[in-house]
C-alpha cells in the first residue's frame, strides 16, 4: 500500500483527468443547440465541435516541451489556468469563431494534461501500485464525463441559453484543481534527470520509496536530460514507439470518442425523444465509471494485456450487435450494446492507455514518447469528431459500427501477438528490456 502522501499527490494530479473528461463530454449536451444558435451546416458544425480536439492535438504534440523543460508541476498549474479560461470563454462566446478559439484553449489543456499527469503519477508511484495509481487519471476522466452528462441533463431546458450554462460549469473544478496543484512536490525523476537537483529528489523519494541509484543508472550516457528527437527516432526505441502508436491508434478506431461526443445524436437515430437521449447518456457515464473502477481493481493483478484481451472481445461483440440492431431495425438492441461497448472500453483500452504509454519509455524520453502516443490518439480523435456529423447524416449506421468492429478484430490480434506486459516491473527495468541497439548509419 503506498503511503498517504503518494496517494494524495497521485489523486491531485489525476484531477486533471476530471477536467479532461468534463471538457470532452460537456459538449455532447450543447452541440445541437450550438448548431441552431449560429445556423451552422454539417461541415461548420463538425469543425466547431472538433475544435477542442485540434487544440488537443497541439497540446499533445508539444506538451512534452514544458513538461520536460519547466517540470511536471508547473505544467499542471498552467493546465489548470487554460481549463479555467476555456470554460469561461466558451460560455461567453459571441460567434462560432470565438467559440472555437476558447475550445481550442481547452484542447491545449487536455493534450498537455494527457502527458504531464500520467508522467507525474508514473514517476512517483511504487511499481506494485503504479497501475492502480496510474488508472486514477482514467477514473477521473470517466467521472468527469459522468458529471458532464448529469449536469447537462439537469440544466437542459432550464434556460433559453442552457448550453452556455453547461459550458460554464467546468470552471468550478478547474479553479479547484488550480489551487490543489500549488501544493504538489515536483517529480523526483524529473528533479534528478532534468534539473540535477539530487537533494530534493532524495527528499521526495524518501516519501515515495524509490531508488535514486536505479534512476541515475538510466540517465542518458551523453548527459542529455531530455532525449533529442534524432536520438528518439534512431531505432533503439522502435518497440516502445510501435507499442505507443498502436495502442493509441486502436483506442480511437474503436469509435469511443465519436460515441462520447455524439451519444445523444446516435441514440436519436433509434427514434428516442431528445430528453430520453440525454438521460441515456447519463447511463453511458455510469457504466463507464463502474467498469473503470473494475479495471482499477484488476490492472495490477490481472495485468494490462489481459484487460486489453477482455476489452477487445467485448468491443467486437458489442459493435457487431449495434450494427445488427441498426441493420435489422431492432433498435432496442442499440442502447444495450452501446452500454456493453462502454463497459468493454472502460475495462480494457480506457483502463490501460494512459498507464501503458507512461510506462514503456525511458525516463529521459517519457514525455516525448507520451507526446507521440497521445498525439496519435488526439489526431485520430479530432479527425473522427470532425467528420462524424457528415458521416452520421450520409452513411448507414450499420456500416459505421461494422467498420469499428473490424478494427477491433485487428486490435485483438495486436494484443495477442505484439503487446508486452508491464505489470509489477520498475520503469527502469522496462526501459532496459524494451530498448534495443540504435540503427547503424
Amino acid at each position: 500500500m503506498p503511503n498517504r502522501s503518494i496517494s494524495l499527490w497521485a489523486f491531485t494530479a489525476a484531477l486533471a483527468g476530471l477536467l479532461f473528461g468534463f471538457d470532452t463530454a460537456v459538449i455532447s449536451g450543447a452541440e445541437m443547440a450550438i448548431q441552431r444558435t449560429w445556423s451552422m451546416g454539417s461541415a461548420m458544425h463538425g469543425l466547431a465541435i472538433s475544435s477542442a480536439l485540434w487544440g488537443t492535438v497541439v497540446g499533445a504534440l508539444f506538451g512534452a516541451i514544458p513538461s520536460d523543460r519547466y517540470g511536471r508541476k508547473p505544467t499542471l498549474i498552467w493546465i489548470g489556468i487554460l481549463y479555467l479560461v476555456s470554460a469561461i470563454g466558451s460560455a461567453l462566446a459571441w460567434d462560432p469563431w470565438s467559440f472555437m478559439a476558447f475550445r481550442i484553449i481547452g484542447g491545449l489543456a487536455i493534450g498537455a494534461s494527457s502527458i504531464a499527469a500520467p508522467a507525474y503519477i508514473s514517476e512517483i508511484a511504487p511499481p506494485a501500485w503504479r497501475g492502480r495509481l496510474g488508472i486514477l487519471f482514467q477514473t477521473m476522466i470517466v467521472l468527469g464525463i459522468l458529471i458532464a452528462y448529469v449536469s447537462n441533463a439537469l440544466i437542459s431546458g432550464a434556460h433559453p441559453a442552457d448550453w452556455r450554462i453547461m459550458l460554464a460549469i467546468p470552471a468550478i473544478p478547474a479553479a479547484l484543481f488550480l489551487l490543489a496543484t500549488v501544493v504538489l512536490p515536483e517529480s523526483p525523476r524529473w528533479l534528478l534527470l532534468h534539473k540535477g537537483n539530487e537533494a530534493e529528489a532524495r527528499r521526495v523519494l524518501t516519501m515515495a520509496g524509490g531508488d535514486i541509484e536505479a534512476i541515475r543508472a538510466t540517465a542518458d550516457p551523453a548527459g542529455e536530460s531530455r532525449m533529442t528527437l534524432r536520438r528518439f527516432f534512431d531505432g533503439h526505441l522502435r518497440r516502445p514507439i510501435m507499442l505507443a502508436f498502436l495502442v493509441a491508434f486502436f483506442n480511437q478506431l474503436s469509435g469511443i470518442n465519436a460515441i462520447i461526443y455524439y451519444a445523444p445524436r446516435i441514440f436519436g437515430l433509434t427514434g428516442a425523444e431528445a430528453s430520453a437521449t440525454l438521460y441515456a447518456t447519463v447511463g453511458v457515464g455510469v457504466v463507464n465509471l463502474v467498469f473503470t473502477l473494475v479495471g482499477m481493481a484488476l490492472i495490477d493483478s490481472a495485468g494490462r494485456r489481459k484487460l486489453m484481451l477482455i476489452g477487445s472481445v467485448g468491443y467486437i461483440v458489442s459493435l457487431a450487435m449495434v450494427a445488427y440492431g441498426f441493420a435489422s431495425a431492432h433498435y432496442t438492441l442499440v442502447p444495450v450494446f452501446i452500454f456493453l461497448f462502454i463497459a468493454a472500453h472502460a475495462i480494457g483500452q480506457g483502463a490501460i492507455i494512459w498507464v501503458y504509454i507512461s510506462e514503456i519509455f525511458p525516463n529521459n524520453a517519457r514525455a516525448t514518447g507520451q507526446a507521440l502516443g497521445t498525439g496519435t490518439h488526439w489526431v485520430l480523435a479530432a479527425a473522427l469528431t470532425l467528420i462524424m456529423p457528415a458521416v452520421l447524416a450520409s452513411v448507414a449506421p450499420v456500416w459505421i459500427f461494422g467498420f469499428f468492429a473490424f478494427m477491433m478484430v485487428l486490435q485483438l490480434l495486436f494484443t495477442l501477438f505484439m503487446m508486452v506486459e508491464t505489470r509489477g516491473r520498475s520503469l527502469e527495468e522496462l526501459s532496459s528490456d524494451l530498448a534495443s541497439e540504435p540503427a547503424q548509419p
